[in-house]
């Protein structure tokens, strides 16, 4: 039987410039070969990295389209589905069935971890720091303020929020440490971002799809970010933002908003990017298709889909051997370069 499709797209946090793009798609049967042109179609028709990256869509049609006939296992269809979707290269894209979900793996697998849990609680936060939900937190000796984030999946609240800053008022500086946060929401992020603003701040730009040409898109339009109002807590003192390849998606939105204010310095190894915003269609057979359909560029109109490089000269990683006698060389590094941050 034929489906018809229809879909939305709505930007996030902007209701007041909210744009909707509505339209009526081509209908495919519901075999193989009509699931596999609807997936090859809506991803064309709306995923918004294809000249970024470089990929050859119709090429991908005939690579892939020959492996698929009428009849095959469906874990074979969703195979060969999967494998055409990995050429996008794109963490946010994904197919979901109800016996399986593909998932990109080497924007990050391919990177070095530059985390050890065990390291950050056993040798700088103490196994009984100050917990808040997923969120651990602690004065370090040097009287350095560190939080460690490690996902935007659930927020603080205010409250919260300003309980931690508070905690920290006397210290001469924070690391917020986002390595191996993998995003969430970005309305989190953005709560977490208010409170190192010290004015009304660009956080950044969006690029919408207008329609199925990989080039059919608008021109960027700005978003802002305001400071938190009083009485929450802001921070303007020096700040460190840690990150690694597994900083992605709301959290690399994170940095691109912070990394240009005066206070802050970002330290670590290059971030895993995610900079699209995800749309979400089905396909004739019931499985979803997810990607990368709003670009989102930072405050300077750069693209950040392929990650965030440090502050120059805040490039470190994760020293095994360092380890191994209780240094986390990336914390180190974040407190040398708070301890002697200019005044």
């Amino acid at each position: 039987m034929c489906k018809r499709f229809f879909f939305n797209i709505f930007i996030w946090a902007l209701p007041a410039l909210a744009c909707v793009a509505c339209h009526e798609v081509e209908e495919w049967d519901n075999d193989a070969q009509g699931n596999f042109e609807a997936l090859w179609t809506v991803v064309d028709e709306h995923y918004c990295f294809f000249e970024q990256k470089g990929v050859d869509w119709d090429a991908c049609r005939v690579k892939y389209g020959e492996r698929v006939y009428n009849g095959m296992p469906s874990a074979m269809l969703f195979e060969v589905c999967a494998e055409m979707l990995d050429e996008l290269q794109d963490g946010h894209v994904n197919l979901s069935s109800g016996f399986n979900t593909s998932y990109y793996t080497r924007w990050w697998s391919d990177y070095p971890q530059n985390f050890d849990e065990r390291l950050v609680e056993q040798y700088y936060l103490g196994f009984d720091c100050h917990r808040l939900g997923a969120v651990q937190y602690n004065v370090l000796n040097e009287n350095i303020g560190y939080v460690r984030y490690p996902s935007f999946a659930s927020g603080l609240g205010s409250g919260n929020l300003d309980a931690i800053l508070s905690y920290f008022s006397l210290c001469t500086g924070l690391i917020i440490d986002l390595r191996d946060n993998g995003g969430g929401s970005m309305d989190y992020a953005k709560d977490l971002a208010r409170r190192l603003l010290r004015e009304r701040t660009l956080a950044g730009y969006m690029v919408n799809k207008t329609g199925p040409g990989h080039n059919d898109v608008s021109e960027p339009f700005a978003y802002y970010f305001d400071p938190v109002p009083q009485p929450n807590i802001a921070w303007a003192k020096p700040t460190v933002v840690l990150v690694n390849r597994s900083t992605f998606s709301a959290a690399n939105n994170f940095v691109s908003v912070v990394r240009y204010l005066p206070n802050v310095k970002i330290v670590g190894a290059r971030t895993g990017g995610g900079s699209g915003m995800p749309l979400n269609m089905e396909l004739p057979c019931g499985w979803s298709v997810r990607m990368s359909s709003v670009s989102i560029l930072d405050a300077r109109g750069q693209s950040t889909e392929g990650g965030i490089d440090p502050s120059p000269g805040c490039v470190v990683d994760l020293d095994p051997v360092a380890a191994l006698s209780g240094h986390d060389t990336m914390i180190d590094r974040a407190i040398e370069i708070l301890n002697n941050w200019p005044n």
